[in-house]
């Protein structure tokens, strides 16, 4: 199938940023918000961005406007009706996801796609709730999105074979290298990512190293471009939680069991960069250790 136009329901961090690379790749995109306030939010961070690419030298005013120009906002389900291909981004809450679904059915046309960025919600339960189970694929996206080159096109045993390569092929048009997975909890990435970053707070629990040395660790001793604490900072120790959690209630093995660390630091408001402290505290340059948290 031809996909001109695609719709995103959800324009936080990472819905504004797949509204984004879509409207880059050349699609016609409706941005879909539960009020204008968020939209307009979404909407100016997609504009903030494309400005420091022009400002870098990355790209021109020209392209910018046009980018922009593909963009379209809304408050309103029934608009997404002209979609071909509709990204769902919004809370992880099976419940909303699902009322959003199936209001999506009463106004979209039959041969449309659903994806879902689910980072851990089942593709199978989501696609049972809709009317067209066979059209719709998980498509995770990883943050920030206009950066990072990997998506994960997840199937479920009810997705159209067909549609599974429409969407690894729409993956790959918007110059993302898609991996496909099956519906297991956690697809690739989280599945083990996730243990590794609870092995590192279970390590921290255990004093094998301090927050900066385990970081350091695995930075210069594996090669990767940051360590596990400043990693956790950087998704959400809440969103860690929130993943671990679904993980070990699918699967009950300790390797994905919240350490009581996180809980602890999760239930004290301390979610990382987003909320000024986790591991590490940002009101500081560069960000110092956070004391006292064993």
């Amino acid at each position: 199938m031809q996909i001109r136009t695609v719709g995103v329901v959800g324009c936080g961090l990472m819905g504004s940023g797949i509204a984004q690379v879509c409207a880059e790749a050349g699609y016609d995109v409706l941005v879909r918000e539960v009020n204008q306030a968020y939209l307009d939010k979404g909407l100016a961070r997609i504009g903030a961005f494309l400005q420091k690419s022009v400002e870098k030298g990355k790209s021109t005013p020209e392209r910018r406007a046009e980018v922009l120009g593909r963009l379209r906002g809304t408050t309103e389900v029934r608009d997404l009706a002209a979609a071909e291909f509709i990204i769902e981004v919004v809370t992880e809450d099976l419940a909303v996801k699902r009322d959003l679904f199936q209001a999506l059915d009463k106004v979209c046309d039959p041969t449309a796609i659903y994806a879902s960025n689910t980072s851990s919600l089942s593709i199978t339960e989501m696609a049972a709730l809709t009317a067209r189970p066979g059209r719709f694929v998980g498509l995770h996206f990883f943050n920030p999105v206009p950066l990072m080159k990997l998506v994960e096109v997840v199937r479920s045993p009810l997705t159209d074979p067909a549609v599974f390569e429409a969407a690894c092929e729409f993956g790959l048009s918007l110059g993302k290298t898609p991996v496909r997975a099956t519906d297991k909890t956690g697809f690739i990435v989280n599945r083990l990512l996730v243990p590794y970053l609870l092995d590192a707070i279970r390590a921290l629990e255990e004093g094998v190293g301090s927050v900066p040395d385990i970081d350091a660790s695995m930075r210069l001793g594996c090669g990767y471009p940051m360590g596990p604490f400043t990693l956790l900072d950087f998704v959400g120790l809440d969103t860690t939680y929130f993943i671990a959690g679904i993980m070990f209630e699918e699967f009950h093995e300790k390797r994905f069991a919240a350490p009581p660390l996180l809980k602890r630091m999760v239930q004290a408001g301390l979610l990382g960069k987003k909320a000024g402290k986790g591991f590490y505290d940002y009101s500081t340059d560069p960000p110092t250790p956070v004391s006292g948290l064993l």
